[in-house]
């Protein structure tokens, strides 16, 4: 699909593993974000293809950013898709598929996404996600998959049974991948439902940490693993001033424990949640 791109550079990549990374769908507690954010914040990256954003993009829903100068507009900064390649940590070759999830043509991106995957001989695609899921913060960050095959399903871990929910634009990818004999991996980090409303670095941690075991690929870990122990410490703090915030987590650790499901509705913990804003917005 070289209508739908721009191919500006072909690097010499070895079999690299393509990481999509596009916002706009379902990341609670900002942990696709962040990891993507620490993960690129100390590589060097090219672009090697740009996507037409004009024609992908619904600039009502993604306005260009005006920047005025006195009074003066000198210019706009439009959303941008864009393929970019680098090496992790230890020299694996990796492309980064960044910017905004399209509004529009979504089978013929995939399909061009795909297509510049063959390009540069990409030998597995993982995208990142999170979820609100009914988990305790006292436990480890835990990770699902949605995959193309049963063996990495199988390998990853995922949620047992049917389940029918919008899709994002890496599941349209996900699919194009497998009809294209290109391996396809969501790995989803599960959030606790009380604390997905605000950066939450342990999900972060776990999508690059899974990253590391599955992909494996190494980046660095920036400041996650001091964030998350901070607002692990918060999130005590603000559970141990309520009987009723101790005993959900007291149900959520029983059922993180024993892999028994809880029937008993459990409270949502939107008093909690708002303590925990008001706490991030007090260390902004």
């Amino acid at each position: 699909m070289p209508e739908m791109y721009e191919l500006i550079e072909s690097p010499e990549l070895d079999s690299p593993t393509l990481l999509l990374g596009l916002d706009g769908w379902i990341d609670a507690g900002l942990a696709a974000t962040n990891a993507f954010g620490t993960l690129l914040e100390d590589i060097e990256t090219i672009t090697v293809a740009r996507f037409d954003a004009d024609s992908l993009i619904d600039h009502r829903s993604r306005r260009p950013t005006m920047h005025l100068l006195d009074g003066i507009n000198t210019g706009l900064s439009w959303p941008k898709i864009e393929l970019q390649a680098g090496f992790d940590a230890e020299g694996a070759s990796v492309l980064f598929l960044v910017g905004a999830e399209p509004d529009h043509r979504w089978m013929a991106f995939s399909d061009a996404v795909v297509d510049l995957a063959h390009h540069f001989g990409t030998a597995a695609v993982f995208g990142l996600g999170a979820y609100p899921a009914p988990v305790p913060h006292t436990r480890p960050t835990q990770l699902v998959t949605t995959a193309t095959d049963g063996e990495m399903a199988q390998r990853v871990g995922s949620v047992a049974g049917r389940i029918d929910v919008p899709a994002g634009i890496n599941a349209a990818i996900e699919l194009a991948c497998a009809g294209s004999g290109l391996q396809a991996t969501g790995l989803w980090a599960q959030i606790p439902h009380y604390a997905a409303g605000m950066p939450y670095p342990a999900g972060a941690l776990a999508l690059i940490e899974g990253l590391r075991t599955i992909a494996g690929l190494h980046f660095n870990l920036g400041s996650l693993v001091e964030d998350a122990r901070t607002t692990r410490v918060r999130l005590d703090e603000l559970v141990a001033n309520s009987d009723e915030h101790i005993e959900m987590v007291r149900q959520l650790e029983a059922q993180a424990d024993s892999e028994v499901i809880i029937e008993d509705p459990l409270p949502m913990g939107d008093d909690l949640m708002a303590e925990l804003e008001q706490f991030l917005r007090e260390q902004d």
